[in-house]
């Protein structure tokens, strides 16, 4: 049993308390993993707030990291202690009928179909103060070491930088991957992007990357609008600018809506006003952020009995052990640059401060480093 320090959410709406815990080592199938950064991704903070489905408290947050292997239980054969890894927060068994499917990156391992509060066996391996803390989506990037499924882990090469790739665990390959893999972007469309977080302004690199020659980034947050045309945004809209809503505005830009929308915010609102925007024949609109707990969405069908297309996307359509060491390596190649996203480094004993920026819209990505 390792003790650590990490960051334990008590109770929802609380402030994260930075605690020391055990940590049991890996059972077989297992992986303990001594984290060296973590992300802060507005999914924590739907988390922290009560708002993420079935999640359980106490637990420890974070599911975007970086960090070396330091011990594995039995049978694990694909990684070994002193490798460098990413937990993924999404994971690929490699055996059920979506991750045998090549078109598919979904895993019923996920938490959409079962719960990621304890382990697969149904136990925690994190305790603090005699009682049992939850994990979060299996992973629990909020300590300094954590214990995760083989298939849950992706190996990556020596050389990657962990205080970078961390954001290959879920920012940057779900919006990148969101225009690369879910739209399929084609060269010389016209996008609009929904939100200018770390996701959103990973999807304007993807829709960049893909061709596009008109990418429209959308944000009631004016302070994102240099780095969004930095990383290959075309103009920069403000909802609030205007007296009509902004799918008539974009439609009015285009002349008939944009050929590919993308929603990553996680507001029901939003994702309508995406969907409209949209070419209402071949455009097509891609949910990327998610909505919280509960939540409904009442649309007209006339919006897709026209020939619009609305598609989901799940951290970026990669299946993720196969893709995200591969992305690693092409971000080593210097394919593309999402160390643009790091806004802020801090030790993590400042996490309360790394969700404060994100509430100020201060930051896009802040980096805890251990």
């Amino acid at each position: 049993v390792i003790k650590c320090k990490a960051a334990v959410a008590w109770a929802p709406g609380k402030p994260l308390s930075v605690e020391e815990v055990e940590v049991a080592p890996p059972k077989a199938g297992e992986v303990r993993i001594k984290l060296v950064a973590a992300g802060i991704c507005r999914t924590d903070e739907h988390l922290l707030q009560g708002c993420f489905p079935k999640a359980e408290f106490p637990v420890i947050p974070g599911h975007e990291g970086a960090g070396i292997v330091e011990s594995v239980g039995e049978g694990v054969t694909s990684m070994k202690p002193g490798d460098k890894v990413i937990p993924l927060c999404h994971p690929q068994c490699g055996e059920c009928s979506f991750c045998r499917n090549p078109e598919s990156n979904f895993c019923k391992k996920s938490h959409f179909s079962e719960l990621q509060n304890l382990l697969p066996d149904k136990t925690s391996r994190f305790s603090c103060k005699g009682k049992q803390i939850h994990h979060f989506l299996w992973v629990s990037t909020f300590a300094e070491y954590t214990v995760v499924p083989e298939y849950t882990v992706a190996k990556i090469d020596a050389a990657a930088p962990l205080d970078k790739v961390f954001l290959f665990g879920c920012g940057f390959s779900t919006g990148y991957g969101a225009a690369i893999n879910t739209a399929k972007v084609k060269p010389g469309s016209t996008c609009a992007v929904f939100g200018l977080g770390g996701v959103g302004l990973s999807v304007v690199m993807g829709c960049k990357a893909a061709g596009a020659s008109r990418i429209i980034a959308v944000d009631i947050n004016k302070d994102k609008f240099a780095k969004a045309k930095q990383l290959g945004a075309t103009d920069c809209i403000n909802p609030q600018d205007f007296k009509k809503p902004i799918q008539e505005v974009l439609t009015e830009m285009t002349g008939q809506g944009v050929d590919y929308s993308f929603e990553a915010i996680g507001h029901a609102d939003t994702m309508i006003a995406a969907l409209a925007s949209c070419n209402m024949s071949t455009g097509m609109c891609v949910m990327v952020g998610e909505l919280d707990s509960g939540s409904e969405i009442s649309i007209d069908p006339t919006l897709l009995l026209t020939g619009r297309t609305w598609k989901g996307c799940v951290v970026g359509g990669w299946k993720t052990r196969e893709c995200i060491p591969k992305l690693v390596s092409s971000y080593l190649e210097k394919k593309f640059n999402p160390d643009l996203l790091i806004t802020h480094t801090l030790p993590f004993a400042k996490v309360n401060e790394g969700f404060e920026l994100l509430h100020a819209g201060k930051s896009i990505r802040t980096v805890l480093l251990f």
